[in-house]
């Protein structure tokens, strides 16, 4: 039984979140169909229809990765290489903490688990308005650290062009084949294959609602890391918080898109109201403002609590995305909040360090996703299995018997008598289900 929390609403969502588009649904189905019917053909007919682009040959060769690696400043490859090493070792942290064990359960009875990296996996790098070089570190590194084998990267072109900076963020992330590529037609290739693109075990990465619904709706022909709706924020905040801060960093991620939820929980009535008068300063010189004003006006909100647990537990509600905690004691929430794809503690954190900069995986769970599952990391290109051995002829006898018994409660007599065999081969008892002895190897 839940009770209703106290609060104090100072402005609420105009708009309702958005939910799965019938013609969204319709025109992806469509479109996996075809490209599994006509591959190749298919792709070429999509992609030259929404983004302008059909070359001959979709993946780049090294001689043109190469020349778009030299035609980039720097600088920029300096911060991309820095920002990849930050992903690359926290990465590798995560690797480390999975450990492959084995156990003997009784004597001669071992039982095992092994983390194996599956062998192929996609990296689906978002384009179209922004190229979000920050994906291809997130999908390709985190991948190549748990050691698949290839990587498969797409990106759609831009308004016709190559996205230089994406492109040399895939390579450098060590992506094996890059294709400029996107869309519904990118996902269903990466998942089907085509005759020139060969399919995948794992499709990881952000994308539109028609690229979101393709990897649902392929999901089992080919694995996911996850189901992704449109960036959250939800910022926590007492009365030790700079109202200006909180108005800056709810605005980061409200220009992601115009259905973006940005919620404000705070302590203080004062910082609230001071907050939303600072987003609203702020929103008319946004370059972005396109974007983070419907997403504000009609996804925002802002509540007042009479304490901090109220904050937290409220803020568990709405199981958001991104928690930032701008609290004199941020890391109370480490213990108080359980649902959220991550947090960010304190004013020297924001959301956009975890987006860009910082080393954590920024593909994270949204529309409330964060209360069964976490956001991708290496354990995602990993599958934990398990193997059995029995050596000792004593303990396969006993658990021949117990096996025998067992199957058969459930009525699986096949069950039953591959346990039964076992019990009289190394325990020399009779067969119940034969007159005679089980047979001694030639």
């Amino acid at each position: 039984m839940t009770t209703a929390l106290s609060k104090s609403t100072l402005k609420a969502a105009l708009g309702t979140p958005a939910g799965r588009s019938e013609t969204v649904r319709d025109t992806v189905a469509r479109i996996i169909e075809d490209v599994g019917t006509r591959g190749d053909a298919a792709v070429h007919e999509y992609s030259q229809r929404f983004d302008g682009w059909s070359p001959d040959d979709f993946r780049l060769t090294t001689a043109e990765v190469e020349r778009v690696v030299a035609s980039v400043p720097g600088q920029v490859i300096e911060d991309i290489r820095f920002v990849q090493r930050q992903v690359r070792g926290f990465a590798q942290v995560q690797r480390d903490s999975l450990r492959d064990v084995e156990v003997e359960t009784l004597p001669g009875v071992r039982l095992g688990q092994r983390h194996v990296p599956i062998t192929a996996s996609g990296a689906y790098v978002p384009g179209g308005r922004y190229p979000l070089t920050a994906s291809a570190h997130m999908t390709i590194v985190t991948a190549k650290v748990a050691g698949v084998e290839r990587v498969v990267a797409c990106t759609p072109p831009i308004r016709g062009q190559m996205p230089a900076a994406t492109v040399v963020a895939m390579a450098l992330a060590g992506a094996d084949e890059i294709y400029l590529l996107g869309g519904v037609q990118a996902v269903a290739a990466l998942a089907l294959g085509t005759e020139t693109i060969d399919r995948v075990d794992l499709i990881a990465g952000p994308g539109n609602a028609y690229v979101a619904e393709a990897k649902r709706q392929l999901f089992g022909e080919v694995g996911i890391d996850l189901f992704a709706g449109p960036t959250e924020i939800l910022v926590i905040a007492d009365e030790h918080a700079d109202p200006f801060v909180v108005a800056v960093d709810l605005l980061s991620q409200a220009e992601h898109g115009p259905d973006s939820p940005a919620v404000l929980i705070s302590t203080s009535a004062e910082l609230a109201r001071t907050a939303i008068e600072h987003v609203e300063r702020l929103l008319p010189g946004m370059p972005t403002r396109d974007m983070a004003e419907p997403a504000w006006r009609d996804h925002g909100e802002v509540h007042v609590v009479p304490d901090l647990d109220a904050a937290f537990a409220l803020a568990d509600g709405y199981a958001s995305e991104h928690v930032q905690v701008l609290t004199r004691e941020p890391r109370r929430a480490l213990v108080r909040m359980r649902h959220y794809g991550a947090l960010f503690l304190g004013e020297g954190t924001c959301v956009s360090y975890g987006d860009k900069v910082i080393g954590t995986n920024h593909v994270l769970p949204t529309r409330k996703a964060p209360r069964y599952t976490g956001g991708l990391w290496v354990g995602n290109f990993l599958r934990t299995v398990t193997y059995q051995e029995v050596t000792d002829p004593v303990a396969s006898a006993y658990l021949g018997e117990l096996c025998g018994r067992a199957a058969r409660v459930e009525l699986f007599e096949g069950h039953a008598r591959s346990g039964d065999v076992r019990a009289a081969k190394y325990a020399d008892a009779p067969l119940p289900w034969t007159d005679h002895r089980f047979p001694e190897p030639a």
